[in-house]
Parts: C-alpha cells; structure tokens; sequence
C-alpha cells in the first residue's frame, strides 16, 4: 500500500498539500500519480483533505495532528486500516506530484527484497546531483557504501571535496519502504539527537543501530518546500 502523509499545517509553507498544480491539488495530483502500482491512502490531519481527496476518489484517513513525523502519521493509519505485518508499505510525500511511477515501482520492489531482513528498518534511494545542487540544504545528500547502504544524511555537502572538484553527489529523494512490522519498529524508536538538529528522521535508525537500505533512480522529480518550488511547479506542467 502506498500512504501519503499530507499535513495541513506546513511550518515553511502552509496548505502547500493543497497548492492548484494545473487545477488539481499537490497531494491529490501525487496520488493520482502514483495509483497504478498498488491501493493509494493519503493520510491527514485536516477534514478539509478528506472532503478533497473524496471528490476524487482518493481514499483518505484521519491521524492525529500531533505528530512530529509523516513516518508516525502513516504508521497510524496503518494501524486504523488494519494492514498485516508482511504489508508493504510506501512513504510518498505529498509534495511530489511529479514522482514518476517507475522509482515508487524501484522502492517497492526493494522493500519486497528486504522484507525479511531485520536489519535493514527502511528502504529508500537516491537520484545523483551537481557540485552546485548539493550546495542546497534542502536537497538532503546521503553517502553510501559498497552495498548501497547508507552511511550517513545530510543537509550540509557531503562527501566534503578537500583537495579536488567532486560532481557526483548522491541526491536523497524522501520516498520510504517499509514493512508494516519495521514501520512499527521505527515508530518504536526514541527520537535521536542527530535526527533533531538536521531535522531528518530517517538518521533515527541509523542512530539506533538499523540500516537503511538505498538505490540509485532516474528522476526529473523534485518535492515543493517553497512558493518558488511551486511556481516552478506550475511552469513544469504547463511544459
């Protein structure tokens, strides 16, 4: 099951889930993107999503408006649907209504390959970026190792380039596997300290000892953090 958390009160861009992309909202025009490869919920915390997402038949449900993560609000919507501990499921932004379906394809896959490894908490992947994309704290980067495992993420410029020019940064794109049973784990997990200062969850179960497993996809996606990623939005669907 793919679940897109979309809440409603964005600290850096409020109702961005409902921005108008080419007359239909950003998390609903995500939805619909993505609805082929397997059943599709958004999960929110605002009635005003429910009423949108049923006039197009995307199938959403309440969660708490409390939580700190879309990671907790898709776990418990999870747990509202019921959904067995084998169940795949996949972390879909709201903010990427141009996510093409072969990545969200590449990750479930992945997740399904790993299923049964107890180390391995999350499945994720990374796109490759310029010198000066990865100068962007809001493109996280990820370093791996030989396995495509990750090592470390960041929003600072990792790896540093000491003593030469370096152009292949490995661009994190926020879209998570999971199990229902390693989603539970990860909820399980105390916050981490590095997780809070770079503000990125998935460095929690890297904290606590888990991995995360990553592969490399091809995409022209990109998620929408501010007005102006929207208005680039607007122009990227008019092309």
């Amino acid at each position: 099951m793919i679940i897109i958390p979309a809440r409603i009160g964005s600290s850096r861009f409020p109702n961005k889930v409902l921005a108008d992309i080419g007359g239909v909202p950003m998390v609903v025009r995500t939805a619909m993107t993505v609805q082929d490869i397997d059943k599709v919920v958004i999960a929110t915390d605002a009635q005003e999503v429910i009423d949108i997402a049923a006039q197009h038949d995307i199938h959403a449900v309440m969660t708490s408006d409390t939580h700190q993560s879309g990671t907790d609000r898709i776990y418990e919507a999870a747990q509202k649907l019921q959904l067995p501990n084998d169940e795949i499921i996949i972390n879909v932004q709201g903010d990427e209504p141009f996510i093409e379906s072969e990545v969200v394809q590449t990750i479930y896959d992945l997740t399904k390959k790993n299923s049964k490894n107890d180390k391995i908490l999350m499945n994720s992947c990374y796109k490759r970026i310029t010198n000066p994309e990865a100068d962007d704290p809001n493109i996280v980067k990820v370093v791996t190792d030989t396995d495509d495992i990750a090592l470390y993420f960041s929003r600072a410029k990792i790896p540093y380039p000491r003593d030469h020019h370096f152009d292949s940064y490995k661009g994190h794109l926020g879209i998570y596997g999971f199990t229902v049973r390693s989603l539970s784990q990860f909820c399980a997990l105390s916050p981490a300290p590095l997780e809070e200062i770079e503000k990125l969850e998935q460095l929690r179960a890297l904290y606590h000892g888990y991995e995360v497993a990553m592969v490399e996809v091809e995409t022209e996606s990109f998620g929408i953090d501010t007005p102006e990623d929207l208005e680039r939005a607007i122009r990227h669907h008019r092309l």
